[in-house]
């Protein structure tokens, strides 16, 4: 029997300090907080669309590259979504440009230097 797989439920990431995170989530990219279980550690949760971006707070993290790995939000406009970083004073952006196919992305790094991906897909509206 095949596994039939719905959908990506959620994303977790470790985080070295958990306000900062939330404040980056939250004040500067606009997610969403979402209601959470009472885990006996820190945490946040967050909505990007249907799914979740879970923060796992670990004030042991060791600082590191995370950028052997990254994940993509889907937006209208990648140039608007620099600009609106800019004016929040986001500067951790790492590059924007396009793919071989010419969808756009842009690239950015949070507190903890995990990558993400903005990018938009015309031919998909």
């Amino acid at each position: 029997m095949a596994i039939t797989v719905k959908e990506l439920n959620h994303v977790a990431i470790h985080v070295s300090d958990l306000d900062a995170s939330i404040r980056f989530y939250r004040d500067i990219l606009g997610l969403p907080i979402l209601p959470r279980p009472a885990f006996n550690f820190g945490g946040a949760w967050f909505a990007f669309g249907t799914q979740e971006l879970h923060l796992i707070e670990d004030k042991s993290l060791i600082t590191s590259s995370r950028r052997h790995h990254h994940f993509a939000l889907l937006v209208d406009d990648t140039n608007e979504v620099e600009t609106h970083l800019h004016e929040q004073g986001w500067t951790a952006i790492v590059s924007h440009g396009s793919r071989p196919d010419g969808a756009p992305q842009l690239f950015i790094t949070d507190p903890d230097g995990y990558s993400i991906e903005f990018t938009s897909l015309p031919w998909r509206k």
